[in-house]
């Protein structure tokens, strides 16, 4: 348990360990999300995501050392709009964890017309045909992200377009 300890103190840079810095704008929650589980599990700390961890009274100063330092992993990989929404005094790791999917997953029909309207009124434009086909991919993976998968098909079909 104290090489645990040791471990999740030893992180001094986030942003090294997760590149992504979450977004509204970007929509990339999913990779995040990914990065961060895998990161938390690699230092032995998911339960203060998934709500496994509980303190064991409420002098548990260990276990609020460790759920500060996701907090801060957290504050320190997300845009500043988010943060601004999402920053509360007195709440643990897992209840920031859950208000910022529940902002991601609210809304997907919402943001799944308007991806949608963005995939089809996607135009070349001035664009090189590599950076029309990043977009076409972006907006096909972000379309995936709100349970909305776009057919590769498809996909080649608005490429040719």
């Amino acid at each position: 348990m104290a090489q645990i300890l040791d471990k999740i103190f030893t992180v001094t840079h986030i942003k090294s360990h997760i590149p992504l810095v979450l977004d509204m704008q970007k929509m990339n929650y999913d990779a995040w999300c990914e990065l961060f589980e895998t990161h938390c599990y690699s230092f032995g700390v998911y339960g203060h995501l998934d709500g496994t961890s509980t303190p064991a009274n409420d002098a548990d100063i260990t276990w609020k050392e460790r759920d500060g330092i996701i907090k801060m992993w957290i504050y320190g990989t997300i845009s500043s709009s988010l943060l601004d929404t999402i920053l509360k005094t007195r709440i643990s790791a897992r209840d920031i964890w859950i208000s910022i999917e529940n902002l991601f997953r609210d809304n997907k029909e919402a943001r799944e017309i308007q991806l949608d309207n963005n995939l089809r009124s996607l135009t070349i434009g001035d664009m090189s045909v590599h950076d029309n086909c990043q977009k076409l991919k972006t907006l096909s993976d972000l379309l995936a992200n709100v349970d909305s998968p776009v057919t590769d098909r498809v996909v080649v079909m608005h490429m040719l377009n």
